[in-house]
């Protein structure tokens, strides 16, 4: 299984220089899950940006994979990864559900960087 990080989400989106890392993951609907925390940071990027309606359609297109909730065990493994790696309480989140679901995170956020289970290309 696969997340992309928003960071991703967002390259992809804009085909930016390094869309095409992320595309496999994003395309491939069936081994894909994004975190509810990904569809606020997307869609918030995108409403301001560009417009409501685009940000819906995004939406839209992200909820095409498996959605997954932060629930008590990923908010609480979450904290946990954010005291022990020092990474923002979103990027925590979203490697805690990707953890807790056997996921690899795509991304080119650097928090991500040194962290098990991450694909990281760095950002151009």
């Amino acid at each position: 299984m696969n997340l992309v990080d928003s960071s991703g989400w967002i390259e992809y989106l804009a085909d930016g220089k390094n869309s095409k890392f992320f595309a496999a993951a994003i395309e491939n609907t069936d081994e894909l899950i994004v975190s509810a925390i990904n569809i606020y940071e997307v869609y918030k990027k995108v409403l301001i940006e560009k417009n409501e309606n685009t940000a819906i359609q995004v939406a839209g297109l992200m909820q095409q994979a498996k959605v997954v909730d932060v629930t008590p065990s990923i908010a609480i493994q979450a904290a946990k990864f954010s005291s022990e790696f020092k990474i923002p309480m979103a990027d925590s989140i979203i490697y805690a559900t990707a953890r807790m679901n056997d996921s690899i995170v795509w991304t080119q956020d650097i928090d991500f960087k040194n962290l098990d289970g991450v694909k990281y290309y760095k950002k151009h």
